[in-house]
């Protein structure tokens, strides 16, 4: 096929790559050894290569030659690189235990520089032409949060805001919003921009030693959305899970009988609105998007009823039988939850408080908190994408994996939030990863663009490859064969070719 020739720049993926050091092996796919993989695109032609990051995490575990630093579902010990009873003793004098630097999850864009993330305290700075690993950075070091996620968002000025928790600081234990600058001052060009984070506020955990586990959030023009769910990390459990040999992952507990509560922060003020909001227990990883309309904050979630998909991915369940054998017991939702801001003060109890047009409801109860029940969008996505010049605002289009009972997706989907339409790409025996949406420059239309996506094949003889899709027709513009081993990634990002320095620089 034929790539548009206004499509320059790199789409640059991060995902698990390395399951098996020397006899050791990791019990998760998400704890596998970081794998980067780049494709660039220069006047109509591809190029491809891959990386392993060079994290700590790695060099220590090829050094020994077997797994010595764990992993959230992998816990692995002696470590060599540390003396253990140093080690036992920093476990016992720190409820939070070293965490890895394997970050494996996304890449974060902070000023000019390019982050590997994960969803602890630490990132690795890379460099997206040659995927070379550089230092290390230490979030704590500028603010005292233990885990963040891996999807930040970026303001109209290029601002990084993220989210971490703070885990027992001072007795309390609470989800923080930082900022970090997309330019330094004049006088410290020399210095990294997350010298300048600050943080926005700063939102109590309901449980002091039960905080929620989450991994995006969401934004709006003036309002940022953190949905605490009754999917929960147990610190003392964490605390002494190394003692007590048995992985992070399973300090992980579930409350379905529990309630999700949402939390709206005022971006002007920084100050929480008052009013208690709340929903049903579930699970989600990924926000969609998210906006505001007449008093009302609408936001756009992927959720389950269940915490059955991260068990999904240990690998004892991964082999070749896997899309037989391993069926969700909760199909992911695409769920449109519509939130009155401002609302009559003197509705009743039991009265719909919502004035728009959706099936959502936002019901006051007895105590006058507000019951919030979503409208159901669609079922079977995951891996969402966005426009994201449509960030925060009003939208039409999701791009997102199609995803059924098994958690491999097998197509990719366009999605229109309005007229609830709904396009495909597929073939047989093709695993899609996370599609990402490049705009056309001075695009007018929000889907004018197109969809990039990695396609491993079932078959290990068939060579995997990048899928160019027209993203208004869903139709294929081209793809790139590439011949070597390429491997199932999480997400990534497309930096457009303005936005690297050169190498020079």
């Amino acid at each position: 096929g034929q790539l548009p020739t206004w499509l320059q720049g790199i789409l640059l993926r991060n995902g698990p790559g390395m399951h098996t050091i020397g006899d050791s092996k990791y019990n998760h796919w998400f704890d596998g050894l970081a794998l980067l993989h780049s494709f660039t695109f220069k006047n109509g032609e591809v190029y491809y290569r891959s990386k392993y990051l060079r994290s700590d995490t790695y060099n220590c575990n090829i050094e020994a030659n077997r797994i010595v630093v764990s992993e959230f579902g992998t816990m692995a010990y002696p470590d060599p690189c540390k003396n253990i009873f140093a080690k036992a003793f920093s476990y016992l004098s720190h409820t939070i235990p070293e965490f890895t630097d394997n970050c494996l999850i996304n890449v974060m864009k902070t000023g000019d520089d390019f982050y590997a993330t994960g969803e602890t305290n630490f990132i690795r700075k890379i460099n997206p032409q040659t995927l070379e690993t550089l230092e290390k950075v230490d979030y704590n070091k500028y603010v005292a949060v233990n885990v963040a996620t891996s999807h930040p968002h970026y303001d109209s000025a290029g601002n990084v805001l993220n989210m971490g928790t703070s885990i027992v600081d001072k007795g309390k234990t609470k989800y923080l919003l930082f900022k970090i600058p997309s330019s330094v001052p004049e006088q410290e060009k020399k210095k990294s921009c997350l010298k300048h984070l600050e943080v926005v506020c700063s939102i109590p955990s309901r449980s002091l030693l039960h905080p929620s586990y989450y991994h995006s959030f969401g934004l709006t023009d003036n309002y940022i959305i953190f949905v605490e769910q009754p999917f929960r990390l147990d610190i003392v459990k964490m605390a002494t899970a190394y003692i007590r040999g048995v992985s992070w992952a399973s300090c992980l507990a579930f409350n379905k009988d529990d309630k999700t509560w949402f939390h709206f922060i005022d971006r002007k003020t920084k100050k929480e609105v008052s009013t208690k909001f709340y929903t049903d227990a579930l699970v989600f990883f990924h926000h969609v998007n998210a906006y505001e309309e007449d008093g009302h904050i609408i936001f756009d979630i992927i959720a389950y009823t269940d915490n059955s998909l991260y068990d999904m991915f240990y690998l004892k369940n991964m082999d070749k039988n896997f899309q037989e054998n391993v069926k969700l017991t909760s199909i992911p939702t695409f769920k449109r939850f519509v939130v009155p801001l401002q609302y009559n003060k003197d509705a009743g109890v039991d009265s719909n408080l919502v004035t728009l047009p959706s099936s959502a409801t936002a019901v006051k109860d007895k105590d006058g908190n507000i019951y919030c029940q979503p409208e159901i969008l669609c079922e079977g996505v995951e891996l969402p994408r966005i426009n994201y010049d449509y960030n925060g605002k009003k939208y039409k289009y999701v791009f997102a994996t199609e995803v059924q009972w098994s958690p491999v997706p097998t197509k990719i989907a366009k999605f229109n939030t309005q007229t609830k339409e709904m396009l495909h790409w597929g073939q047989d025996d093709c695993w899609p990863s996370e599609p990402v949406f490049v705009p056309r420059p001075d695009a007018k239309e929000e889907d004018d663009g197109v969809v990039l996506t990695c396609i491993v094949k079932t078959d290990p003889k068939d060579p995997p490859f990048l899928l160019v899709l027209d993203a208004k027709t869903f139709t294929e513009l081209g793809r790139a064969t590439v011949k070597v081993e390429m491997h199932m990634d999480l997400h990534g990002m497309f930096i457009p070719q303005q936005d690297m320095k050169t190498e020079t620089e």
